[in-house]
């Protein structure tokens, strides 16, 4: 059996985004970003917000009948052919593990925090290993019982995030801002802009439902209306956030804040359930973005070996339904990237954003040459202002993709050079084989 089972509706769907969007980006972000924007960092989130639209709508046309998993690995083996969706299968996969290493380091950040342990670096890399490790055998347990335990991590987050902006808001509206909204570009519109290239990779999740499109019902309608529904939500608690946040604190102190939607807060309530739940939601926020990476990454893995360009050990499917191989090996991944790191956040968040870009460029690319060549093919979505919006999609991504660093670039050269030659090497395998 090569199919898995279809078992998601579009709300648990939905649910599978929502948790690979709101990560622990949005509890440390805005800090950031109100260091480099100012008050005007709300800006930068509704232009994030903007750039990264321009690829999900183009995700939510191709997944409208394209239905199998693997998301931009299959739209672009569709439109370019095997090749090409090899090379951008494995720059996905290479993101999600090193996405699942990254905020499994920042898990281990804050639980070692809460629970008052040391933040040793040893600790960091056990605590960190152990993540993916063990959320990896969630998964195997069944795609209907991992996306349940993602959904209730999901919950617990936005709950956290809507009790952040209510007790926020009513501060403000009943007492006036303590922070300030003025001046609103104190570093000019080019630190608006360069807020948004930050806070542009705190909406990079919303493509895992097209990933696991295989494993939604009635695709054709729900994977569009999970992506849509996904990409929404978080733009509006993102916006809200960053307006009441910018509203509680003056943006200087936001911006040297290890914890800056907990330090606001203070300045509305000194509640300490709330104070600490909106601070504990970090931890559902990072364990969540985990679990949804071991989904699209083994998925991904999944879709290549099925096609035959992987080995075919990691197409195997579990009685549950799952991909066996390929989720552990995704797993086991990302607890050996964390040990190879040394369990050091900045280096994989550098390399994180170059396979990012790179499967976003595609994905627009591929509505063009697909509606090009398939015209006529029935689609439960079209995109908007074509072919306007995969145009836009496809320039954003290339400037962002040019303000990479040295050393991103860098990888992820290597990283096509070594996927290339493996490719390379296994269609010489299967060739000789059938000769």
């Amino acid at each position: 059996m090569t199919e898995l089972k279809r078992t998601l509706g579009v709300w648990p769907a939905a649910a599978v985004s929502i948790g690979a969007i709101i990560g622990a980006g949005i509890f440390v972000l805005v800090g950031v970003a109100s260091g480099i924007a100012g008050p005007s960092v709300i800006l930068s989130f509704i232009i994030a917000g903007f750039v990264a639209l321009f690829t999900a709508l183009s995700a939510a046309e191709l997944s409208s009948f394209i239905t199998e998993s693997g998301g931009s690995f299959i739209f672009t083996s569709k439109a370019f052919g095997k090749f090409w969706g090899f090379v951008v299968g494995w720059m996905q996969s290479a993101d999600y593990i090193i996405g699942a290493s990254a905020v499994s380091i920042g898990f281990a950040g804050y639980f070692l925090y809460f629970i008052g342990f040391s933040s040793t670096q040893v600790a960091l890399i056990i605590v960190g290993c152990l993540l993916p490790v063990v959320l990896a055998f969630v998964n195997l347990f069944g795609m209907r019982e991992a996306a349940g335990a993602n959904g209730i991590l999901v919950l617990l987050k936005i709950v956290a995030l809507i009790f952040f902006v209510v007790v926020g808001g009513s501060f403000i509206i009943s007492n006036g801002p303590t922070g300030t909204y003025q001046p609103f570009f104190p570093y000019g519109i080019s630190g608006t802009i360069h807020g948004a290239a930050v806070i542009f990779f705190a909406f990079v999740g919303f493509n895992t439902v097209t990933v696991i499109a295989e494993e939604v019902r009635d695709p054709e309608r729900n994977v569009p209306r999970a992506l849509i529904i996904a990409f929404l939500v978080s733009t509006v608690i993102y916006i809200t956030v960053s307006v009441v946040t910018i509203g509680l604190l003056d943006w200087n102190v936001l911006a040297t804040s290890d914890a800056p939607l907990e330090t606001a807060l203070m300045q509305a309530t000194s509640n300490p359930f709330i104070l600490k739940y909106v601070s504990v939601a970090a931890l559902f926020a990072t364990a969540s973005v985990v679990i949804t990476s071991i989904f699209g990454g083994s998925r991904a893995i999944f879709a290549m070996s099925r096609q035959g360009i992987l080995p075919g050990k990691l197409s195997v499917i579990s009685k549950k339904g799952v991909p066996l191989y390929a989720v552990l090996l995704v797993g086991l991944a990302a607890a050996a990237i964390i040990l190879l790191a040394r369990g050091n956040l900045d280096i994989l968040a550098q390399i994180f954003n170059f396979g990012t870009l790179t499967t976003f460029f595609f994905i627009n690319l591929s509505l063009i040459k697909l509606r090009w060549d398939e015209p006529d093919i029935p689609r439960g979505f079209t995109v908007p202002l074509y072919p306007l919006t995969p145009l836009l999609g496809i320039v954003s991504c290339s400037l962002l993709l040019i303000f990479l660093s040295r050393y991103a670039m860098l990888f992820g050269v290597v990283w096509l050079a070594v996927g290339v030659f493996a490719f390379e090497l296994h269609i010489k395998t299967l060739r000789e084989k059938e000769g």
